[in-house]
């Protein structure tokens, strides 16, 4: 489980980042990042009821949730995250969205604006 200080749970915050972050897009997620004013990242999930039954969604959001627990120090500091599955990654093995969700991170990296 994610600690804590690390989950971004109000819709408050979900609206900010949708409205005024960023947002980076692959076959099976779209990023979402804005910068905060905390020394630590925050992340929250989303999974649309487009991509399957109650089943298929906690599955989704089960898996996204250990990857990036076991793989918290690539996320970078001061930066709220949201990923939001797309509806082809109910068909995704474990690896896939693994490498999906660190395909997002290191792009967002190399981005211009991540560095302000």
């Amino acid at each position: 489980m994610i600690k804590k200080i690390y989950r971004l749970k109000s819709p408050k915050d979900f609206r900010k980042a949708y409205q005024k972050g960023k947002s980076l897009v692959n076959p099976y997620l779209v990023l979402y990042c804005r910068k905060n004013q905390k020394d630590q990242y925050r992340i929250g999930f989303s999974i649309s009821k487009k991509v399957g039954k109650a089943v298929i969604r906690n599955r989704v959001k089960r898996r996204l949730r250990e990857i990036c627990r076991l793989h918290e120090r690539i996320f970078p500091k001061g930066w709220d995250l949201i990923f939001v599955a797309r509806v082809r990654i109910k068909d995704a093995s474990y690896r896939v969205m693994e490498k999906s969700v660190f395909d997002l991170v290191k792009r967002m990296g190399d981005q211009s604006w991540f560095n302000y």
